[in-house]
Order: structure tokens, then sequence, then C-alpha cells
């Protein structure tokens, strides 16, 4: 009974709790940015490189005659396109990170703010007011 209750309370800490709730937002999210990259950006990029798809770019090394080998295929475009992916995901978590702090900033000032001193001079109106009815 010790090992199950000691897997209870390993799965029930908060932590853990905290790191599924985020893969399973950090999944749906790479599914809107891949659809980003995919739909928006990488077309745009194929029509400023001319029609050139990004990840279909290679290197097939000549092979000398004689030499009966299929020679390597060297696939950098794959190489790039996962890094123009990893470089947009990257923007936009931090956009998303960077507008939620905002908003955290935003909702901690409002909620500490104490209310404002009263100005001088309007103490001085009060108290003046409070003379006048006390007909002092």
């Amino acid at each position: 009974m010790g090992l199950i209750q000691e897997f209870k309370d390993f799965a029930m800490r908060g932590n853990v709790i905290d790191l599924a709730v985020g893969v399973v937002i950090g999944g749906a999210f790479g599914k809107i940015v891949d659809s980003l990259v995919k739909n928006l950006v990488m077309p745009i990029v194929g029509f400023l490189t001319k029609g050139i798809d990004v990840a279909k770019l290679n290197y097939t090394p000549p092979v000398p005659e004689g030499i009966k080998i299929e020679p390597p295929t060297l696939a950098y475009g794959a190489f790039l396109q996962s890094v123009i992916d990893f470089l947009i995901i990257a923007a936009a978590i931090f956009f998303v990170v960077k507008a939620i702090n905002a908003a955290k900033a935003r909702f901690e000032k409002t909620k500490d703010e104490a209310p404002a001193a009263t100005p001088e001079d309007i103490l001085l109106l009060r108290e003046i007011r409070d003379s006048l009815k006390a007909g002092k």
C-alpha cells in the first residue's frame, strides 16, 4: 500500500498537474503555430524566394565515374524549415507570455493600488465647511 500512496502523492502534487496542463495547452498551441507557419508564413517566404520550397532544398554530391554507390543526399532544406518553424514558434510564445505578463502586472497594480491621499486643498475646504456648519 505504501507504493500506491507514494505514487498518488506524487501524481497529485501541484507541479505535476501544472506540467500536464502545460503540455496539453502547448500541444494545442503548437498546432495553431504550425498552421500559421504552413499556411501564412511559408507561402510568403515562397513568394519572396520565387517559388522555392525551402523544405525541399538539398545537395547531392557528384559520384566519380566507375563507383556504383548512391550518393548521400544532404537535406539542408528540412533543417532550414525546422529553424524557421522554431523561430516563429519562439516569437509567438514570447508575445503570448509578454501579453500575459503585462495583463498580470496591470491587474496586480489595480488590485494593490491604495486609494490616493486626499489633496491638501480639499482637506482645507472640508475644514472650512465643517467650521461654517458648526457656526464658529
